[in-house]
């Protein structure tokens, strides 16, 4: 006779799962999902090309820039490009709908353009150090430092040389 009264009490609360794929579902707070890209922030140092466990970040030199791309079907989730990204040009989103057809899974990738500026000493490629990494590695900027920052090492090494020589600041 229990066990009747307690099927009827369970009967009139309904089910205790989410309706996930036919409705809303929770979606749990700092949950890692899908990578956001910020090529603007990215200074091309590829650590989180090193660092990623599934083998889903990938660098590619091109005539404009470096290519980045992630392919979302062999990320783990596991954040450790985040981690170690110091200027913060990754970041994962709480997006975990990530489900897709298997005819599809060669469109689960992004790709971005980290482009290449010019050495304003001598013309020379570089990859621009962004505002954030100068921020950290400098606790700070200055003029100098973006004026440095714009300079290939040699064109730098050059200018840092010649103001030690007559004494100035850089």
């Amino acid at each position: 006779m229990k066990i009747l009264k307690l099927l009827w009490q369970n009967l009139k609360k309904g089910p205790s799962t989410d309706p996930f794929p036919f409705g809303d579902t929770f979606t749990p707070k700092g949950l890692r999902g899908r990578i956001r890209f910020d090529a603007s922030q990215c200074s091309a140092c590829r650590m989180c090309e090193h660092v990623c466990a599934g083998g889903a970040i990938r660098f590619e030199q091109t005539d404009q820039g470096t290519t980045f791309t992630v392919w979302h079907n062999s990320c783990t989730f596991c954040g450790l490009c985040e981690h170690y990204c110091m200027p913060g040009a990754i970041r994962l989103t709480e997006d975990w709908h990530l489900a897709h057809h298997q005819s599809d899974k060669y469109h689960m990738v992004e790709h971005d353009l980290i482009p290449h500026l010019a050495c304003e000493g001598c013309g020379e490629t570089i990859t621009q150090a962004t505002s954030n990494l100068l921020g950290k590695a400098y606790c700070g900027s200055n003029d100098d430092i973006r004026t440095l920052a714009r300079l290939c090492s040699d064109c730098r090494r050059a200018r840092s040389a010649k103001q030690l020589t007559k004494g100035e600041m850089l």
